[in-house]
């Protein structure tokens, strides 16, 4: 049979769709897979960012595409059997199950070396490849049996798998709004990481003052300096400066205002313990920033054997 325009925009659409929708349906699950169970890193990572709100767009846009350009496909090879014979067509699907089993298979083989050489199996990584199997390997099935006309005959299981894949693409989208939280939750979290990288910078920018002077500003103005490019930070929400105060010759508190909670997100990796948070020591810069909801202040105290003042080092 001659192949029409139509025959090849429709069939080029369907596995274009499909496999936008299976990367983005993988990218996603992954997230939350990297929520439930995170990997030791340090600092706030947006779970909106790094192509999830891709993934997630994706899904709500391309994946209804995919299912009524399948269903469009369907509807014309059942009137024109012959069609299912489409050298496009069986190029297409054999292209797919070709990809897709070789992503299953060096899934697996990415697995068995992580157990051979020993690394640790952790849920997280066993998840992965659970999803990756199941995603693609479901994939592989389906198309699989396509080419053995399995679904010429069993239109009703057909419509079933539709309807459960529908419905698991649903159940991840709906689900990242409870396991990530809402889009406007994340930029509040994100405002609040902001902050404590201002607060931070002024805290160095501090200690690097008394060091020079041997006293505390009287305030934050006294910090800016032009000739090593020090501009103080604002809060990145109202525009308004940071709050600060001198409680000693050593000591100082810097006040802010915060959206949510810190979700221990801006603490960083496990390191040796200390053995007073609250004094300041070099490479020690996140140290105790966890904060509540509202003005929150962070006390701190220069150590003078850490940080001696620039003249003692002449």
């Amino acid at each position: 049979m001659k192949l029409t325009p139509k025959d090849f925009f429709l069939n080029v659409a369907v596995m274009a769709t499909l496999y936008v929708s299976a990367f983005s349906l993988i990218t996603l699950l992954f997230q939350y897979i990297d929520t439930v169970f995170p990997r030791e890193i340090g600092g706030y990572r947006d779970p909106y960012g790094s192509g999830i709100s891709f993934a997630i767009a994706s899904l709500i846009i391309v994946f209804p595409l995919y299912v009524f350009f399948t269903r469009l496909l369907n509807q014309d090879i059942r009137k024109n059997p012959e069609k299912r014979d489409l050298g496009i067509r069986r190029w297409l699907i054999y292209i797919t199950l070709f990809v897709a089993g070789a992503a299953v298979a060096i899934d697996l083989i990415i697995l068995l070396n992580t157990f051979l050489s020993g690394q640790e199996l952790t849920v997280g990584f066993m998840l992965k490849v659970v999803t990756i199997v199941v995603v693609i390997g479901g994939i592989f099935a389906y198309y699989f049996l396509d080419l053995k006309r399995k679904w010429e005959t069993e239109i009703g299981l057909s419509k079933t798998i539709g309807g459960a894949v529908t419905l698991l693409v649903f159940a991840a989208v709906v689900g990242g709004f409870f396991i990530l939280g809402s889009p406007q939750a994340n930029r509040l979290l994100r405002i609040d990481a902001e902050k404590i990288g201002g607060l931070q910078s002024i805290q160095w920018q501090m200690v690097s003052f008394w060091q020079q002077k041997e006293r505390l500003p009287e305030n934050l103005a006294e910090l800016e300096d032009p000739l090593v490019g020090f501009i103080l930070p604002n809060d990145p929400q109202t525009g308004a400066s940071y709050e600060y105060q001198a409680t000693g010759a050593r000591s100082f508190e810097l006040c802010a205002v915060f959206n949510r909670e810190s979700r221990n997100l801006e603490v960083p990796l496990a390191r040796p313990a200390l053995p007073d948070t609250s004094v300041i020591y070099p490479g020690f810069d996140e140290a105790n920033w966890e904060h509540g909801v509202g003005r929150v202040c962070f006390e701190r105290t220069i150590d003078p054997e850490r940080f001696p003042p620039f003249k003692e080092r002449l």
